[in-house]
């Protein structure tokens, strides 16, 4: 068996705080960013560049507990039967 002595964190642990900003709308933002992976060439010698906008996926199952669940309010089913 091992055992895990790695510091762990939860969301009441860290505080997420907005960095000031010199931009006048978020229309300014320009989310394109520049990455160079060595050796993904065609001959894998070369280096491959991309140049986008970066998708990323995040793991939600700590914010979709059965409590917030709970706590929210029953569906309102509006139409006919028909």
């Amino acid at each position: 068996m091992i055992l895990d002595n790695e510091l762990k964190l939860d969301y009441s642990d860290v505080l997420i705080r907005p960095k000031r900003s010199t931009l006048g709308s978020r229309k300014e933002v320009d989310l394109n960013r520049k990455f160079t992976f060595a050796n993904l060439g065609e001959a894998r010698e070369s280096s491959y560049d991309y140049d986008g906008v970066p998708i990323m996926a995040a793991n939600m199952d700590g914010v979709g507990t059965m409590e917030i669940i709970w706590g929210w309010p029953p569906p309102v089913f509006v139409g006919g039967s028909g």
